[in-house]
C-alpha cells in the first residue's frame, strides 16, 4: 500500500520543462540521496551533465564531508564538458573549504548552462549563481524545487533554524500503545520494520534516547546491516548519571555522548564523553541541547526515546518529522506512544501533514510532517 500526493514543482525563474531536463534533475535527486548520512556537517547533492542532445555525459554526488563536491565528481565523469548544461540540486557553492568552489570550477570547465533547483541558504557559501552569470553561463534556478527540498530538508532545517533536523520515530500498535500493561514491548513492530529502522539511524547524524529508555530496554543503537553506514553519534539522556558501566551503549561500535546534569556524579563511567547541561524545572533544557549538538556537527537527528521524551520534544517546537510503525496488533491497556506535550485542548492538537504511507512487511509506516512552522531558538 502507498498513498502519495504528486509533489509540486516549480522554477524560481524560467526554468527547463523538457523531459529530458526533468529525468536530469530527478536522478540528481536520487544520486543525493547516496550521500545520506555521510557528508555532515555539509548537504547532501547531487549532479547530472547533459550533452546538447541532452544526453547524460556525467554524473556524481558529494559522498563524504571533506571530498569532492557534486558537480567536481559529476565533471570528472564527463570529461570534456565544454558547452553542456550542468543539473544540481543545490546552488553550486561560491566558498572555498576544504575543497574549492564549484561554481569557478563550472565556469573552468567550460559549462554553458546551469540549472539548480534550491538556493543555497547559508550565507558563507551562497552566492555561486551571481558567480556563474558574472561569467556569462546561463543560469537558471528552482527547478524541480520542492522534490529537492525534501531530500536535503535535514540539512536545510539545520542552515534555516540553527539547530538539528528532529525527526521522531515510534513503533506501536493500532491502539497507540507502545508496550503492553506489564511493560513488555519486544516486539510491537515486524522484523521488516525493525531492518528499517536502521536505514533510518544510517542516514542520521546522531540517535537519541532518554533515561527511561536506556533503563527500560538497554539499547544498543548502532546500525547494523547496512555495508558501508557511517555510525551514527549515540546520545543518552541520562539526568543523573544512572547509567551502568555496561550498558550497551558504551560498547566501541559506535561513539557515545551522555548528557548529564551539571552536578551529576559521573565517577563510576570513566572516559564516557559527556555534555553536562543546567537543569530547568527539573529536566535537561531541550534547545540547549540541540544548539550543543549543532556546534558538535550534528545536523540531523532521529529521536528513538520513549512517550515522555517525545512530548518533552513535540512541547518545544523540535520535532520536524514523525516516522511510525504501526503494527496490526491491540493491546487496550499499556503506555501511549506519545506522552504529555502540554496539550490540554483539542485547539493545541499537534497537526500533521501525512506525506507518506506505506507497507513494511505486516506493519504501515506512515511519514509526516506538523503543518505548523518549526521553532528557531
Amino acid at each position: 500500500m502507498r498513498q502519495e500526493d504528486p509533489v509540486a514543482t516549480h522554477a524560481a525563474h524560467a526554468a527547463p520543462a523538457s523531459d529530458a531536463g526533468t529525468r536530469a534533475m530527478r536522478r540528481a535527486v536520487e544520486l543525493a540521496a547516496r550521500g545520506l548520512g555521510s557528508t555532515s556537517p555539509n548537504p547532501v547533492v547531487g549532479c547530472v551533465i547533459t550533452d546538447a542532445s541532452g544526453t547524460v555525459v556525467g554524473e556524481g554526488w558529494h559522498e563524504r564531508a571533506g571530498g569532492p563536491h557534486a558537480e567536481v565528481n559529476a565533471l570528472r565523469a564527463a570529461g570534456d564538458a565544454r558547452g553542456a548544461t550542468a543539473y544540481v540540486t543545490l546552488e553550486p557553492c561560491n566558498h572555498t573549504g576544504r575543497t574549492g568552489p564549484c561554481a569557478r570550477a563550472l565556469v573552468e570547465a567550460g559549462i554553458a548552462r546551469v540549472v539548480y533547483a534550491v538556493s543555497d541558504p547559508n550565507p558563507q557559501a551562497s552566492g555561486g549563481a551571481a558567480t556563474l552569470r558574472a561569467a556569462g553561463i546561463d543560469t537558471e534556478a528552482g527547478f524541480l524545487e520542492a522534490e529537492a527540498e525534501e531530500g536535503n530538508t535535514a540539512w536545510l532545517t539545520s542552515v534555516r533554524l540553527g539547530r538539528p533536523h528532529v525527526t521522531w520515530k515510534y513503533a506501536a500498535t493500532l491502539d497507540g500503545r507502545s508496550a503492553a500493561a506489564d511493560g513488555t514491548s519486544r516486539w510491537i513492530s515486524s522484523a521488516e520494520s525493525r531492518a528499517d529502522v536502521h536505514r533510518l539511524r544510517a542516514e542520521a547524524d546522531a540517535v537519541l534516547v532518554g533515561g527511561g529508555t536506556l533503563r527500560a530496554d538497554d539499547p544498543h543503537l548502532a546500525v547494523r546491516g547496512i555495508d558501508g553506514a557511517t555510525q551514527p553519534l549515540r546520545v543518552a539522556l541520562d539526568t543523573h548519571a544512572g547509567l551502568r558501566p555496561g550498558a550497551r551503549i558504551l560498547d566501541d561500535s559506535a561513539p557515545t555522548l551522555l548528557v548529564v546534569a551539571e552536578d551529576a556524579d559521573t565517577r563510576h563511567l570513566p572516559g564516557v564523553d559527556l555534555l553536562r547541561l543546567p537543569l530547568q524545572d527539573g529536566r535537561l533544557p531541550i534547545h540547549r541541547l540541540l544548539t550543543e549538538l549543532y556546534a558538535r556537527g550534528v545536523r540531523s537527528i532521529l529521536l528513538e526515546g520513549g512517550p515522555t521524551l517525545a512530548g518533552a520534544f513535540a512541547e518545544g517546537g523540535a520535532v520536524d518529522r514523525v516516522v511510525g510503525y504501526l503494527a496490526p496488533a491491540l493491546l487496550g491497556a499499556g503506555p501511549a506512544a506519545f506522552g504529555d506535550a502540554g496539550i490540554t485542548n483539542i485547539s493545541q492538537a499537534v497537526r500533521l501533514d501525512i506525506t507518506e504511507a506505506v507497507r513494511v512487511g505486516p506493519d504501515l509506516r506512515i511519514t509526516a510532517i506538523p503543518t505548523t512552522a518549526p521553532k528557531e531558538h
